[in-house]
């Protein structure tokens, strides 16, 4: 008598939780921070930094929720209530809304994910990002402990784009203004290229995903940046509207979702 082989069973996903709009802010011209509350967040809990939401917005009509992924940037236990801050960048249905959200609307979010944890044994940190990533820059950064040090890179269209980036640790944060509209990712591949990254750094870098690839190589092949020390994201890709939210690097660029 042989006995059938066990078989894993799909991993089942929660329901997205039902929530709110509570309040809007601008905090600069294009980053816009949204409160959203609701008793469906009971429960809730951000385990990491630089974690991600599936943020489900209302479709036109009956058409299906347009479904993006953001980091959420704080979440209140007690009060029940979740930021998420979106970029405004003129185009695709999330910009959209989020210029135009107000208190009172609907929609939905499930997660949080990621595969990051955070090393409090780390003492040094060299990490990089364009606007797409300074929600997850700052809750880094919230997160290192005192004993760290962090030099920070951030790639933005102008000055209007800054806001306090602020840590426990020792950290210097460098602003760095796109040379033109178009040059995404070179101000932060210039930023790798005069780093000084000794053993035992961890890099984080976060950005376009062509960018990120090509400061991925660069770390990697010359300057032996270990793969178990180096964390990337691609957190959007040019010309792609709706790019998939599980882009490290560390393969093939994946195709839009959709």
């Amino acid at each position: 008598m042989t006995s059938e082989p066990v078989r894993p069973q799909p991993r089942r996903r929660p329901p997205p939780r039902q929530v709110e709009v509570m309040s809007v802010s601008r905090l600069t011209p294009r980053l816009v921070s949204v409160e959203l509350g609701g008793e469906e967040l009971a429960g809730f809990a951000i385990e990491a930094p630089t974690s991600h939401v599936k943020v489900f917005l209302p479709g036109d009509g009956p058409e299906a929720p347009v479904v993006r992924t953001y980091t959420p940037r704080r979440f209140d236990e007690a009060a029940r209530t979740l930021e998420v801050q979106f970029v405004i960048h003129g185009e695709g249905p999330a910009s959209a809304w989020a210029e135009q959200a107000k208190p009172g609307d609907q929609l939905a979010v499930r997660g949080p994910g990621g595969r990051f944890r955070l090393d409090p044994a780390v003492e040094r940190w060299w990490i990089a990002g364009d606007e797409s990533a300074v929600p997850a820059i700052a809750t880094l950064l919230e997160a290192l402990p005192p004993s760290a040090s962090a030099e920070v890179h951030v790639e933005a269209a102008g000055p209007d784009d800054e806001i306090p980036l602020l840590s426990p640790a020792q950290a210097t944060v460098t602003w760095h203004y796109r040379r033109t509209p178009q040059a995404w990712g070179v101000e932060l591949d210039d930023a790798a290229r005069g780093a000084s990254i000794p053993a035992g750094t961890q890099v984080w870098v976060a950005c376009e995903a062509a960018a990120m690839r090509g400061i991925r190589r660069y770390l990697l092949a010359e300057r032996q940046v270990p793969a178990a020390s180096l964390v990337t994201r691609g957190y959007w890709r040019l010309g792609a509207e709706n790019y998939p939210d599980h882009d490290y690097g560390d393969e093939p660029a994946p195709l839009p979702a959709g």
